[in-house]
């Protein structure tokens, strides 16, 4: 049974959905102006597990990821590069899928662009207006907050603190600073789209609302993001599906995962600190940094570094060798279970370092192993783990031959080492075949010799 943090009751739940067996899921995806960044690759491996959890254990998930594709730091890229918004967000989007599809995440149910559903954000907005919710000026639409007696609900934000804590200069069409855009006018050079209001362009907050609304509903069983999400986007999408369906819920949990930070800072511009994934990918691999970011707790802040990066890299030598050798047949792993504790470890709030702890018991297990039939049935539920978690995709030869490649010694000079280290045995010259063994230990590379040969891996520290 899965038990979840609901960010709106602010406590553990027990997970119910709407319609029994099934799942309406909606995550809040990118503004394709630039590369995914790390703090972005967070959120989606974060759910991405979280739905792959569900799919497992039988619910029929109807899994929405939106794409940003008209905003006004796409606008800003295009001036900036003197390319076309078209030729922007078609760049972004293709890199975007392609990156994370190296770190495992994959593709949601439906993947919405914004710039598909202007005729429903222009529908949901003049209900608002008809419903006396939100109010024209100047060619702007702008939800009148004071209008929503539930308005900070989620961020338990109090509308009169707002108020009085208020900095935002007012803008002249606005009746209050904390009221927000809905509709925007647009000059000639900027896109824009024939409205009851004139020509103009949608705010942020009710793209995902329409978009969530037309493809799960009025009322959906999950809306997830990351934590800065929760005010001001999460609070206002409430705020405006709520009010424009009569009251009825827009969410019934809310999940948001914590920040990450780099050595210790908070990743920024302005730092100079930003980590791409589409550069980060070109040396890394990305079953490494998909375990990085799986390494803390969902909701807890998750700072990364070169030791984060080195420890999942070790944790995944540490995987593939338990199963490195074993020929395990295709139907076997697809009849295997994962180990038990390791779903009990996600059913619990997604808790994926006892998750991975589990993994690594069976793997000591597997390791330990003195039979071929004991081996295989390990080794299946391995694999039917790493199904689960999104690692394992790789055969073991391949990872340590390529994937793995880095620290002090890459795969190659590893494979010369040990080259050199079985001329040396096959001269008797033990002294120079202990010495290689000796360096490769210190350099963290565990050899085993075998029947078969000798195989190595990178020792767990």
């Amino acid at each position: 049974m899965l038990h979840i943090y609901n960010s709106l009751t602010r406590k553990k739940e027990v997970f119910t959905p709407i319609e029994p067996g099934k799942v309406r899921m909606y995550v809040c995806g990118m503004t394709v102006y630039d590369f995914c960044h790390l703090g972005h690759a967070r959120v989606l491996v974060v759910f991405d597990t979280v739905v792959r959890y569900m799919r497992y254990s039988g619910l029929d998930v109807t899994y929405v990821r939106n794409i940003t594709d008209v905003d006004d730091k796409i606008n800003q890229a295009a001036i900036d590069s003197g390319k076309s918004i078209g030729e922007i967000t078609a760049r972004f989007i293709d890199a975007y899928n392609e990156d994370m599809a190296t770190l495992g995440v994959q593709r949601p149910t439906v993947e919405p662009r914004a710039t598909e559903h202007i005729d429903e954000m222009i529908a949901m907005i003049q209900t608002l207006v008809e419903k006396g919710f939100a109010y024209e000026a100047d060619g702007h639409v702008l939800f009148d907050v004071e209008k929503d007696k539930e308005y900070g609900a989620l961020s338990k934000r109090n509308l009169r603190e707002m108020i009085a804590g208020s900095r935002v200069e007012v803008a002249p069409y606005k009746r209050a600073a904390h009221d927000f855009v809905l509709w925007k006018p647009s000059s000639p050079e900027l896109p824009g789209w024939d409205s009851p209001w004139g020509r103009g362009r949608p705010g942020w907050h009710i793209e995902c609302s329409a978009m969530a609304e037309k493809h799960l509903g009025d009322t959906i069983d999950i809306h997830a993001g990351g934590q800065d999400l929760i005010f001001p986007h999460h609070e206002n999408e409430m705020a405006q599906s709520t009010c424009a369906h009569d009251g009825v819920p827009f969410a019934r949990y809310w999940l948001h995962n914590g920040f990450l930070s780099i050595d210790q800072e908070k990743m920024s511009k302005s730092l100079g600190n930003v980590l791409l994934v589409h550069e980060l990918i070109k040396s890394v691999p990305g079953e490494v940094i998909r375990l990085a970011l799986l390494s803390a707790h969902y909701r807890q802040p998750l700072d990364w570094s070169d030791e984060t990066l080195a420890s999942a890299r070790k944790m995944l030598d540490r995987l593939y060798g338990a199963v490195r050798g074993i020929d395990v047949p295709v139907a076997l792993i697809e009849a295997a279970e994962p180990p038990e504790v390791l779903v009990a470890a996600l059913e619990d709030d997604l808790n994926t370092p006892r998750a991975m702890a589990a993994f690594f018991e069976l793997a000591r297990e597997l390791n330990k192993a003195t039979t071929d039939k004991e081996r295989l049935d390990l080794a299946a539920r391995m694999y039917a783990g790493g199904r689960l978690m999104g690692f394992l995709t790789m055969d073991p030869d391949e990872w340590f031959a390529g994937a793995a490649s880095g620290g002090d010694y890459t795969a190659e000079a590893i494979e010369t080492l040990l080259e050199e280290r079985r001329t040396a045995r096959g001269a008797k010259d033990f002294a120079r075949a202990d010495a290689i063994r000796d360096e490769l230990a210190a350099g963290g590379i565990q050899i085993e010799d075998g029947p078969d040969g000798t195989t190595w891996r990178r020792s767990q520290q």
